[in-house]
């Protein structure tokens, strides 16, 4: 989210000029897919890690800038608290060890990055929501200074026409209001992103879709906010409530959420860039000067710098994206289900689960979302984000099972079947399946871990508590030993 937009206002013009664009952008969009040459040849894969700063004992550190200045490495990037920042992996093929390959970019980055950001007073988390903010690291005081963030922040409010409300209810209830998105910001992701062929991305986003849940179940890892043991995966309803640009009355008649699983299966990713522009008003309603028409006509590649823009400001689990390398256009799924951390060889478990398991339900000549109905995903979706690795969840032709049964018997070797199409080595698979397979046996993921230590000192002040739990699984995430084997 960290794309630069310069300060500004927009009038009822600006809105009308740029709803016109949009609309040209989708057309000339529906006609690259007909015609178009995209970029299919060696699919390519990609993964994002959001990450948090604290000071010494845990608490947020507000230095995302002064962090971004020593690191000095364009992988890094602004997010949208101070507290927040964000590292995007090289795009690489899975074959040839290229899961080992992200493990080793990613740790070798980090730990960098921490020896640098020291210097600062920040350090380094990995975890889907940092357990230590309060009420005054989630004001509009601690947002980046990148002026879109604001700007953004200032249109959902506008949209809304009132305070944000924040309700969630777990084995604490939290009830609070914000007058920014800022508490979005608590909400730390790991984004894992697929590279399709257009006449394949329905089958890869309907397949994504349909494991979301297993996903959250077994990788849950946000079970605190503000001081309030909540859901396992809280990052899902706080994501879901921050960015809400709709009234109680909006809800109320069925208006669709930014923040979205989606309601149906799709046919072509066209269905989604159609839905953005039908169903969502801009927030960003920014327009430049070219004409897709002309440039594709010419044999060049549009931007679709609206089209790509509005799509940015609607927060699909499973996102479309269309970009453009080396001058060619591609598409991809992005993956944003999933928290960050525990740790880095958690993460790159996670990947190898979702790469193999969506490569073998894509490909297959039953599609899954053929035996299952759309709500029945969405509805795993949000249990599992509930209860975590506790979690039941339905399956056709088994109907509700514990998630992590399911896994064992069943999606671990679609997982390493989907692998080997990939050309990943069965020994590389072995190795990060196995932490998948470790955290089913243990009944062990980092909500679950947090929640245990937790317990463990429920005589103490709460967030004293927080702050030693936190400390604990800081040297765990350095470690770099899975959390089930904490």
């Amino acid at each position: 989210m960290g794309e630069e937009v310069d300060a500004q206002e927009f009038t009822g013009a600006d809105r009308t000029r740029h709803r016109v664009k949009v609309r040209r952008c989708l057309d000339v969009f529906a006609r690259m897919l007909r015609e178009a040459a995209f970029d299919t040849d060696d699919p390519m894969t990609g993964l994002e890690v959001e990450l948090n700063l604290v000071d010494k004992v845990g608490d947020p550190a507000l230095r995302n800038a002064e962090a971004l200045e020593v690191i000095a490495n364009p992988d890094f990037q602004t997010e949208l608290g101070q507290f927040n920042i964000e590292m995007n992996s090289a795009p690489a093929t899975l074959r040839g060890g290229g899961l080992t390959g992200f493990e080793e970019g990613l740790r070798r980055s980090l730990n960098e990055a921490e020896r640098r950001t020291a210097d600062v007073g920040a350090e380094i988390v990995m975890i889907g929501i940092l357990p230590t903010l309060t009420d005054e690291h989630l004001s509009i005081d601690a947002i980046s200074s990148n002026p879109r963030y604001r700007l953004l922040s200032e249109q959902v409010l506008a949209a809304r026409g009132e305070d944000i409300t924040i309700e969630i209810r777990g084995a604490d209830l939290l009830r609070t209001t914000a007058d920014s998105i800022l508490p979005e910001a608590a909400c730390t992701s790991t984004q894992f992103h697929v590279q399709t062929p257009p006449d394949r991305f329905a089958a890869y986003w309907n397949a994504s879709q349909a494991i979301a849940g297993v996903q959250v179940a077994l990788a849950a890892n946000s079970p605190y906010l503000l001081g309030k043991q909540l859901w396992r995966e809280t990052r899902i309803p706080l994501f879901e409530q921050a960015t809400d640009t709709r009234s109680e009355e909006l809800k109320a008649q069925g208006v669709r959420p930014r923040v979205w699983f989606g309601e149906r299966w799709i046919t072509s990713v066209f269905d989604l860039f159609e839905e953005n522009v039908r169903y969502f008003p801009a927030l960003l309603p920014v327009t430049d000067d070219e004409d897709p028409l002309t440039v594709l006509e010419a044999g060049g590649t549009p931007n679709l710098s609206e089209l790509r823009l509005h799509n940015g400001t609607i927060y699909r689990w499973n996102r479309p994206v269309y970009d453009i390398a080396g001058g060619r256009p591609h598409l991809r799924v992005e993956n944003r289900a999933l928290a960050a951390g525990p740790t880095v060889a958690d993460i790159v478990a996670n990947a190898a689960f979702y790469f193999g398991l969506v490569r073998t339900l894509a490909e297959s000549q039953r599609p899954l979302w053929s035996q299952m109905s759309f709500s029945a995903a969405e509805e795993n979706f949000h249990v599992a984000a509930r209860d975590g690795i506790e979690a039941e969840i339905y399956w056709p032709g088994v109907g509700r099972v514990r998630a992590t049964e399911l896994v064992l018997r069943r999606l671990l070797p679609m997982a390493y079947e989907g692998l080997a199409a990939w050309g990943v080595d069965r020994s590389e698979a072995e190795h990060y399946l196995a932490i998948i397979e470790g955290r089913c046996l243990t009944n062990t993921n980092g909500a679950e871990w947090f929640v245990r230590q937790m317990a463990e000192r429920e005589d103490e002040e709460r967030y004293d508590a927080i702050r030693s739990v936190l400390a604990v699984y800081r040297d765990g995430m350095h470690a770099n030993v899975p959390v089930h084997r904490w």
